[in-house]
């Protein structure tokens, strides 16, 4: 028989998967942008303490700054470590966020503190705010108090990301009412796991009495070793629970983010070219392609 005009079909190649067992996805670069505000207001949330909640506020803010973002971080943890994470001493500081949720006459802009990082703001929070939590219970609306404070600067930021504490509590309910959509941090761990049904009804409640434009735009894994069978099976696990609400972008674990947080940098200046600091800017991609930012 000729072989002449005869067709050779060549097998389709196989994607690459990557931990989340779905298709790697090249994420475009973000388009730049003609003008800046209103932001999005996202939180940073797990009740679990240890699970990369400042880290990734820090460098994810950090990346999206790189893209041209105008970006305000918020610590609203009285442990003030994503104050301290940019280089600031927080027991030295004379006006935090405490005192924009406390005093309706405070200027939130005397708060804001700006960063040597281009883009980056912070408003920042030391032990003070844990006594927010007991006197706002009497306070008139207190769930809308950081709502109401955060609306005086919106229009001066593309982002604003909230570093809330490892807490269910006011603080965090506050938190999640002035904001358009949750992060989540989860460490690849199974005890991990266990907690996030609470915290899950928590933001259930959220939008059904006081905020309903809330969502949750992302679950995501920190601390990944893709050498262990147990940081993969977490992985199969957060996807089961949450499909596609899991982020693609994975952040494996690495000293280099606490050589960073030592430095007081953003792992994306502390080391540009590492696999972690790509890792975030691949996280600002999806985000963005999301619809998670502008």
């Amino acid at each position: 028989m000729s072989e002449q005009g005869s067709t050779i079909l060549q097998e389709p190649e196989e994607a690459v998967l990557g931990p989340t067992g779905r298709p790697l996805t090249d994420f475009p670069e973000p388009p730049v942008l003609s003008s800046h505000g209103p932001a999005r207001v996202i939180a940073m949330v797990n009740q679990k303490g240890g699970v990369g909640k400042t880290t990734s506020t820090i460098n994810l803010g950090a990346a999206l700054a790189e893209a041209g973002r105008r970006v305000l971080l918020v610590d609203f943890d009285p442990q003030g470590a994503l104050s301290a994470g940019l280089g600031t001493n927080p027991h030295e500081l004379e006006m935090t966020v405490y005192n924009v949720l406390m005093d309706r006459k405070a200027d939130i802009r005397e708060a804001i503190l700006t960063t040597e990082f281009e883009n980056i703001d912070l408003l920042p929070a030391n032990i003070d705010l844990s006594a927010a939590e007991v006197q706002l219970v009497n306070e008139v609306a207190r769930e809308q108090v950081l709502e109401r404070a955060l609306r005086r600067v919106s229009d001066e930021y593309d982002v604003i990301l909230i570093d809330c504490q490892p807490s269910l509590g006011l603080l965090t309910v506050n938190a999640l009412t002035a904001s358009h959509g949750v992060i989540i941090p989860l460490i690849c761990e199974f005890f991990a796991l266990r907690a996030v049904a609470l915290l899950v009804e928590t933001i259930d409640k959220v939008q059904d009495r006081l905020n309903p434009g809330l969502q949750v735009d992302g679950v995501l894994a920190t601390m990944y070793d893709a050498r262990t069978l147990h940081s993969r099976e977490v992985i199969g696990r957060l996807v089961e629970a949450f499909g596609d609400k899991v982020f693609q972008t994975v952040i494996k674990r690495t000293i280099k983010f606490a050589d960073a947080t030592v430095a007081a940098e953003p792992i994306t200046s502390y080391a540009a070219t590492h696999a972690g600091a790509e890792a975030y800017r691949q996280l600002a991609r999806e985000l963005i392609s999301r619809g998670g930012a502008p």
